[in-house]
């Protein structure tokens, strides 16, 4: 159906619903990209819309594609009839966002019943290479419907 791995099609169905009806993800040019079993992949490609006034990927840019990769990583791990919401998280922008494309990617470290911890990770994509530009944590918890 998707591309994915390990995750049931209402689950993976229900990520790709979810990310087509955030309004800023669509502002952004994001686009949701593999999903497996704790694990999801946002790429943003660059465009003037996501720059800040030195020409970098904006880190707002950067942390509203890694937040959302963090919580459907989280989503992942829980039934069909749960949400999950960002408690908080902390991104560490260590390099400027330069290149053709961001790949933000959030892991779960440690899935809970209530609370679920993840990994973001955020690399720019520039001439076949990757480098990390920013990296965090995040906690979720999970809502059930």
């Amino acid at each position: 159906m998707y591309n994915s791995a390990n995750v049931s099609e209402e689950i993976t169905q229900k990520i790709h619903d979810s990310f087509a009806a955030q309004g800023l993800m669509k502002s952004l040019g994001a686009r949701l990209g593999r999903i497996e079993s704790g694990k999801v992949h946002i790429h943003l490609p660059m465009s003037d819309a996501v720059t800040q006034q030195h020409g970098y990927f904006h880190a707002g840019a950067t942390s509203a594609i890694v937040d959302s990769a963090g919580g459907y990583a989280g989503l992942t791990k829980f039934n069909a009839d749960s949400e999950v919401l960002t408690v908080e998280y902390k991104i560490n922008l260590i390099s400027p966002g330069i290149g053709d494309e961001l790949e933000a990617i959030g892991t779960v470290i440690k899935p809970g019943s209530t609370l679920t911890v993840c990994k973001l990770e955020v690399f720019a994509h520039a001439d076949g290479q990757q480098k990390l530009i920013a990296h965090g944590q995040q906690t979720l918890i999970q809502i059930r419907s």
